[in-house]
């Protein structure tokens, strides 16, 4: 049998990969962290439509309320943009 040994890497190798893999790490969850800042929009409207339509008794009337909630609010956000 033929004795093979493989190359030994470099440090800066090692430094410069170590430092590229805690660069993109980094950056990956900085990007999941704000999706889930920027989904977390839509349930707090839920939630303000929710409350007020409470005074509705009847789940089919409140439905309709804060559909007609969230309609109103969503045209007045476009047109604020």
């Amino acid at each position: 049998m033929r004795n093979t040994t493989l190359p030994s890497p470099n440090p800066v190798t090692h430094f410069i990969a170590a430092t590229m893999a805690t660069i993109i790490a980094i950056g990956l969850l900085a990007s999941v962290a704000t999706l889930f800042q920027r989904d977390g929009l839509p349930m707090r409207r839920l939630l303000l439509a929710e409350r007020a339509c409470s005074e509705y008794r009847y789940v089919s009337e409140r439905d309709a309320c804060m559909r007609q909630w969230l309609a109103a609010t969503r045209t007045l956000s476009t047109a604020s943009q």
